[in-house]
């Protein structure tokens, strides 16, 4: 079952959707908590608790799509050096044969 936050975000479908929902939920109680046992003001704590959920929402949002990006961007290198090298293995512009070739050279 599929949970929409504020009628958009499809937190099942869209990566780091619910790690950032679980996050800002556990920053906004923390810094809520903190500010009220600190100041024992309700209201402005409630407040802080609202600005806490959105900043460390948004601020584990943006950290987690940067890793993932960079993740999509090794795994698309990597895919792309494995097709090279069934493409090349065994031909002169093979780098291990090269490699072989010149060590037996020198000795």
């Amino acid at each position: 079952q599929s949970f929409k936050l504020l009628g958009f975000l499809d937190v099942k479908n869209v990566p780091c959707a619910r790690e950032s929902v679980l996050y800002g939920s556990l920053g906004s109680l923390v810094m809520g908590l903190g500010h009220f046992l600190a100041t024992s003001r309700v209201r402005r704590s409630s407040d802080v608790a609202v600005g806490g959920f959105i900043c460390t929402m948004l601020g584990y949002w943006f950290y987690c799509r940067y890793n993932l990006a960079q993740q999509r961007i090794r795994q698309r290198m990597l895919k792309e050096g494995m097709k090279n090298r069934v493409l090349f293995e065994g031909s002169y512009l093979d780098p291990e044969k090269e490699q072989t070739g010149s060590e037996r050279s020198n000795s």
